[in-house]
């Protein structure tokens, strides 16, 4: 089910007024394999809010972020698509899904309903929920929309972007609380130094054991063709570093078609 009501982008899909009272801005809400991580393969029902604090230059949810788009849902719409489905698992995804307040009250229903949540988070906020598995994509500096990669054109987000894409305290406290998978997206071995620095100030920060298994290496890419351009060298990576590759199955099946 995809929607396509027109967001401000400076309100980061804020309501306006008129929605309901206990709601979410759903950009996508569909049945498909989980596409990434340890859980790759598992038939999900993804609910996609819209809005992020963040703009990734290759961001692959372009209509939840640098033009985001959205239907106002209540909770109880949401969870009624939900119980239609025959999906055990539910994928909150964005965007930046920790955004709203009312992420929270959906992920209590959906464990009063014995749903198993996967949480999709760039990592840089923190909240307090019932969550079976926190997906954490810290971003690396090669995210940031520099002038010539701004896919807007208009150069206003690089700054805010590079300032606000790590969080170390939050990240601390989603490791350190949730069952969770570090998810990097990489291009080639010029990210991997960032990535050693931001495991070695994390693992100091949380004061938890972060095995290298838990940390996930993800071919940069939105298209099989891109795909075609990262993988290799980043199940390499992979392999050299001992951490886990995960594929981006969703775009191996269906390349960059919505509701995948």
């Amino acid at each position: 089910m995809p929607v396509s009501d027109s967001v401000d982008r400076e309100t980061d899909a804020e309501p306006s007024g008129d929605e309901p009272a206990d709601g979410l801005p759903i950009n996508e809400l569909f049945y498909s394999l989980q596409g990434e991580g340890i859980l790759a393969g598992v038939p999900s029902m993804f609910v996609r809010t819209s809005g992020c604090n963040l703009r990734c230059w290759f961001c692959d949810s372009y209509h939840t972020s640098w033009e985001p788009t959205h239907a106002w849902m209540s909770l109880e719409e949401i969870v009624a698509e939900i119980e239609a489905s025959d999906a055990d698992h539910v994928v909150l995804t964005g965007g930046e899904p920790l955004l709203h307040d009312d992420s929270v009250a959906l992920l209590e229903a959906l464990d009063d309903r014995r749903y198993h949540t996967t949480v999709e988070t760039n990592g840089t906020i923190y909240r307090d929920a019932p969550i079976d598995l926190v997906s954490v994509s810290p971003k690396l500096a090669s995210s940031t929309p520099t002038p010539e990669r701004d896919p807007s054109g208009e150069g206003e987000w690089a700054e805010r972007h590079e300032a606000d894409r790590i969080d170390i305290d939050a990240l601390a406290r989603l490791v350190a609380e949730y069952d969770f998978q570090l998810k990097f997206v990489v291009t080639d071995a010029d990210d991997m130094p960032e990535i050693l620095e931001l495991l070695a100030d994390l693992r100091a920060a949380a004061d938890i054991p972060i095995p290298d298994e838990d940390v996930l290496l993800m071919p940069e890419g939105a298209t099989r063709e891109r795909l075609a351009e990262t993988r290799g060298r980043v199940a390499d990576l992979a392999m050299e570093y001992g951490f886990r590759y995960t594929p981006r199955l969703h775009v191996d099946l269906w390349n960059d078609a919505p509701e995948t």
